[in-house]
Formats: structure tokens, C-alpha cells, sequence
């Protein structure tokens, strides 16, 4: 696939991050993961995100991340395209990116290098190492420490044809419009903040329509009908599962920093795809926060 290809897809539907399996050890379960993206494959995500933010990309080793990749391509090839997380230092996030390529995963999500803040000059240079280190696509994530003004945008889009998205997770919406209006169409925007659902509607009306949705791990129905109830500007579908749902959702979500992906690998095991726990530093759900979720969910209805 090539770059054109990769934007053309990000622009066509619902994107979503698989979790990564583990098992109790807290060690990969590669027969868990397959299990997981076939579940998933069939209901409609224009691409899945093989290890994300969701699935916890950044506690991964270098060993381990290319047989996930791998696994992801393989497992879903002919049925929804595979774009990989990259990320953490240059060279680290270069690895993961050539291995990615080599893989036959479709492009790379280039998440923040974490930790050290830098200058707009130095993260240009961060980007633009990793772009050229690969001929695929590449979709740059604004979060954290990495946050990329217009005019840096525009350098990197002028001498690096493969870098053909943005994904926004840092919700200025000031900044977000001078990006947009800065680029055009030169890329592809996504929608990337913490349960992407509540904020949908906003930034479609910024020139962002597509979002990645991590509740699509457990509840890949209910995301699709989210997801064409923004599209087709349904606001009474929104405003009810809203209501019902993600309001209170983000309310459990929030009570401990990190339970943006606990949370969902606790949904996993609520509807029967247990992804096994997460690693540290992250935390598990509580058995009494996990009950709360289990009622939210069950309101839903079959998915």
C-alpha cells in the first residue's frame, strides 16, 4: 500500500487499537490475539491500530513488537488494513517503524517520543528521521510532548511525501483549526482523544469526521452505531448513548490515571475476550469498579 492509499483509508470509516493479549505471566498470548483481531475483523473498522496506545505500545520490548506486528498482518490480511504504533526514541521508534515495513503492515501511527520536551526544531527532526527511514506511510500523533505546530507541519508535509495523516490527542481546538486550515488536504486528519466518541461531533465540524475508538474492543457494534450516528448527524443516537454510556463510562474512566486502557481490557473480559491484565505501571480495575462496568455495558444490549 502505498501512501496515498493509506490516507485514502484513514479518511473512509472508523479506525480502532486492538489490545495487546497477554497472559497471566503478563507475557504476549499470541493465540489470544488472533482470537481477538478475528473477532473483530468482521465489524467494520476501515483499519485497526496494531499496538497502540491501547494496546500498550509503550510498555512493549523490542524483541516482542515485531512478532506482534507480524501476527496482526497475517492474521487480518485481505480483511482490514494493519497501521502500527511507532514511537519512543528516534532510533527505537525507526526499529519499529522498518519492522513494521517489513512486516507488510500498511503505515505506522507515530506516537510521542515520551519523557524529554523538545523544541519544534527537534521534533521536526525526530519526524522526519523516522519518515525517511521508510517508504510507507506515516501518520503523526500530536500528544504529550510531541505537540507540532502549522508551520513545522508544513515543512515536514514539503520534504516528506510518506507522511500523509495527523492524529490529534491534544483537544485545542484553536490549535487544531490553524492546523487545518494551514494543511487543506494535504492530510488526513483523526480524531485521537480518550474515548474519541465524546468529542466526535466537535471535531467533525472542524474538518476531522473520523476518530479511532477504543470501545470498539468490547462493545464493536455500539461503536459502529456511534460512529454513522455522527456521520449522518444523528444527534438523537448520540445524545442517548451519550447519556447512557459514555458519560458515565468517562466518570469511572477517570478515577485513576492510566484506566483509559485498564478500562477497556476490563470490558474485554466483561463480554468474554479476556486480553489478560495490563502491565505495569498501569492498574487493573478494582472487582467493584469492574461490576460498575458491567452494568453500563449490559444496558447496551447484545453487540
Amino acid at each position: 500500500m502505498n501512501p496515498q492509499e493509506l490516507k485514502t483509508i484513514m479518511g473512509s470509516g472508523l479506525l480502532s487499537f486492538p489490545l495487546t493479549d497477554f497472559d497471566s505471566n503478563g507475557d504476549f498470548n499470541k493465540k489470544g490475539y488472533i482470537e481477538r483481531l478475528e473477532w473483530l475483523a468482521p465489524y467494520g473498522a476501515s483499519a485497526l491500530f496494531a499496538a497502540g496506545g491501547t494496546g500498550e505500545f509503550f510498555s512493549l520490548t523490542g524483541e516482542e513488537y515485531p512478532g506482534i506486528i507480524q501476527t496482526a498482518v497475517d492474521t487480518c490480511r485481505g480483511k482490514v488494513p494493519i497501521i502500527a504504533g511507532a514511537g519512543g526514541p528516534t532510533r527505537f521508534a525507526i526499529q519499529c517503524a522498518q519492522a513494521a515495513e517489513k512486516a507488510g503492515a500498511h503505515g505506522i501511527l507515530l506516537l510521542p517520543h515520551y519523557l524529554t520536551e523538545a523544541g519544534q526544531e527537534g521534533l521536526a527532526a525526530h519526524v522526519e528521521a523516522v519518515c525517511k527511514s521508510v517508504k510507507f506511510g506515516v501518520i503523526v500523533y500530536n500528544r504529550a510532548t510531541s505537540r507540532l505546530k502549522p508551520d513545522t507541519l508544513a515543512g515536514l508535509a514539503d520534504r516528506n511525501p510518506n507522511l500523509v495523516g495527523f492524529k490529534d490527542g491534544v483537544g485545542d481546538i484553536e490549535a487544531m483549526v490553524a492546523i487545518y486550515q494551514k494543511m487543506g488536504d494535504r492530510f488526513a486528519y483523526l480524531g485521537g482523544l480518550p474515548t474519541a466518541e465524546v468529542y466526535a461531533a466537535a471535531y467533525k465540524a472542524m474538518g476531522t469526521p473520523v476518530y479511532s475508538s477504543a470501545v470498539f474492543n468490547f462493545i464493536p457494534k455500539t461503536a459502529m452505531d456511534f460512529y454513522h450516528a455522527v456521520a449522518n448527524d444523528d444527534l438523537a443516537t448520540q445524545h442517548r448513548l451519550l447519556k447512557n454510556f459514555f458519560m458515565p463510562y468517562l466518570e469511572l474512566r477517570n478515577r485513576v490515571p492510566g484506566y483509559a486502557v485498564s478500562i477497556v481490557k476490563a470490558g474485554a473480559k466483561i463480554v468474554g475476550h479476556d486480553a489478560g491484565p495490563v502491565r505495569a505501571p498501569l492498574t487493573d480495575l478494582k472487582p467493584a469498579e469492574m461490576e460498575e462496568l458491567k452494568a453500563l455495558i449490559e444496558t447496551l444490549g447484545p453487540q
